[in-house]
């Protein structure tokens, strides 16, 4: 068997108008594991009501961060998938979940180099039913419906492997290199509250609580929000980080329903009035910066915290397309190839 890789990302509107954001965000929104409601009542909320004013929102948001080559989050992918192909002698192929490079392309890509056993990569280092399952379950299909020759080999979310660890550290020290800070909020994208009950194998240890994401279980493999803590906890102890500067938080709710807390905007509003001045972000959700860490967090999220009455604020990139990113994921690739297994990491 051949083998060769797919990266899979989110994705990207062909460009930033409200033509060709309006079909993207109707993908994006219409899919059962990102709005996991009825069928008709998603169509209702989502084609009656989003598509008929956020297309608007949503390209001017995207005007604000576009580059000249096209898309931030395309273009950082593209040139993190060259790098990792300089360093694997397999095949490499690059995907989106949603927009005009899709994940069926991409295994398209591979089938015409003659691969039929593939190393699925969705770029998400965290399980969340709405990022990094829709990826396995949109391939798996692919695969099932048009390429029933090909296998498929999925990389488990790496949040806490300790290679992984190592460079985000070094890349987050890097960019606080310089910069007095009084405080360091990790920006995770947020999610309802409900997911993370759904995703739970156990039915009843998710109890959205210190405790719970505390104690060892079974439902931490697929626990976004315990995995998002506990990347800030493995980065603090990496780094030797003072335990009063740092916390988490999580950005880019939607609708009314309850989601994960501390929200990331009203953080921005509070830290001032506790002191808090300069302000460090990181939004380690993301392995390469899109809307929401440029537009969202970089732009948005300072205005905010310097209207609430801050003082400096800084953005620490994503990982992108870092050349030790790039090695450690030819690594993981190139292990797979050669003694069929997969990246370490711990539960706890």
């Amino acid at each position: 068997m051949k083998k060769g890789v797919l990266l899979v990302n989110l994705g990207s509107p062909n460009s930033p108008t409200a033509k060709d954001v309006k079909p993207y965000l109707d993908e994006f929104l219409m899919d059962e594991r990102v709005i996991d409601v009825n069928p008709i009542l998603r169509n209702i909320v989502v084609r009656g009501i989003i598509l008929n004013t956020r297309p608007k929102q949503s390209a001017e948001a995207y005007s604000k961060i576009w580059w000249e080559e096209g898309s931030p989050l395309i273009i950082i992918s593209e040139r993190f998938a060259e790098k990792v192909q300089k360093h694997t002698d397999l095949p490499v192929a690059l995907g989106m979940r949603y927009g005009s490079m899709s994940i069926k392309e991409g295994l398209q890509e591979l089938k015409a180099k003659g691969v039929d056993e593939v190393f699925l990569v969705p770029l998400y280092p965290h399980y969340a039913m709405s990022s990094y399952e829709t990826v396995v379950v949109k391939a798996m299909e692919e695969q099932t419906e048009h390429f029933p020759e090909m296998r498929l080999t999925t990389l488990p979310a790496f949040y806490s492997n300790p290679d992984y660890i190592s460079i985000l550290s070094k890349s987050i020290a890097e960019g606080l290199k310089g910069f007095d800070y009084d405080h360091i909020l990790f920006s995770y994208h947020g999610i309802p509250e409900r997911h993370i009950k759904k995703s739970d194998p156990t039915k009843f240890h998710c109890q959205l609580n210190k405790e719970c994401c505390s104690t060892n279980s079974v439902a931490h493999h697929t626990c976004y929000r315990h995995q998002c803590y506990d990347t800030t906890e493995l980065i603090k102890k990496q780094l030797d980080l003072p335990e009063d500067k740092v916390s988490s938080s999580f950005q880019s709710r939607l609708g009314s329903d309850p989601w994960l807390q501390p929200f990331t905007d009203k953080e921005f509003e509070r830290f001032p009035k506790e002191g808090i001045k300069n302000l460090a972000v990181i939004t380690p959700a993301f392995v390469s910066d899109c809307l929401e860490t440029l537009e969202e967090i970089a732009m948005e999220g300072k205005e905010q915290f310097q209207e609430a009455g801050g003082g400096d604020y800084i953005h620490i990139p994503c990982l992108n397309d870092r050349e030790d990113w790039a090695e450690l994921m030819a690594k993981w690739v190139n292990e797979w190839a050669e003694k069929d297994v997969l990246p370490e990491y711990n539960i706890s």
